[in-house]
């Protein structure tokens, strides 16, 4: 049984035929998973095995703000505006600048994390420099923070950065937060992004009444005929 991409592959490849158009076949659908998300215990969990001041802060800093990977490793600490209570996600996803919220409880694990760190451009420098200028960590950096937590943690998901940008998200659904103030707390172009979370949210489903407990029916077995 051949698909729309075998006979592309055997048209344009094999026969070597391009005046047969294909703009009607579907093309195979790439199969649709739910992303991994959290539970607030497993995130507790996930941040305490952090291995150090620095990873402490990328997980807390993650998970609080949803901000993706990108974004965490480019931050610089004139993005940190004390005054607004606010986090400056600069050219984000879509090359779009946005604003996130700081909870003083944040405010205060950066305060104490740069104390420690005194970086003077990023939040999270590398610590390969060297003599030259100051540069932010690596993308992969930040990967490995979160699965190395994870492991030492005992959860047996794959746990990337963007699990805990997942969870944050589905926890502000949970907390009932409105659609279109998460749309703009994760930076996405379009609502349709933000709509899985709705589907991600435990509380949501289960709030949803089933049909069937509408219904009156004898539940005993002994009304029922064999």
């Amino acid at each position: 049984m051949y698909n729309s991409a075998h006979l592309h592959f055997t048209c344009l490849r094999t026969l070597k035929r391009r005046d047969i158009y294909f703009d009607d076949l579907p093309l195979p659908k790439t199969p649709k998973r739910l992303p991994t998300v959290l539970s607030p215990e497993e995130i507790v969990r996930l941040i305490e095995a952090a291995s150090s001041l620095m990873h402490r802060t990328m997980l807390i800093l993650l998970y609080a703000t949803g901000i993706r990977r990108a974004e965490l490793r480019w931050l610089k600490l004139s993005d940190i505006d004390s005054k607004r209570m606010v986090i400056h996600i600069e050219q984000g996803k879509g090359r779009r600048d946005r604003d996130i919220p700081m909870t003083p409880f944040v405010f205060q694990v950066l305060r104490g994390y740069w104390q420690h760190v005194r970086s003077k451009v990023y939040l999270f420098p590398s610590p390969f420099v060297g003599n030259e200028q100051e540069k932010p960590i690596s993308s992969k950096t930040v990967w490995d923070v979160c699965h190395a937590a994870a492991v030492r943690a005992g959860l047996t998901k794959r746990i990337g950065p963007h699990t805990l940008r997942h969870s944050f998200a589905t926890h502000h659904i949970e907390g009932g937060t409105d659609l279109l103030v998460l749309q703009s707390l994760l930076g996405h172009a379009d609502l349709k992004n933000t709509l899985v979370y709705v589907h991600l949210s435990q509380n949501r489903m289960r709030a949803a009444v089933n049909p069937l407990d509408r219904l009156t029916l004898q539940s005993s077995a002994e009304n029922v005929q064999s």
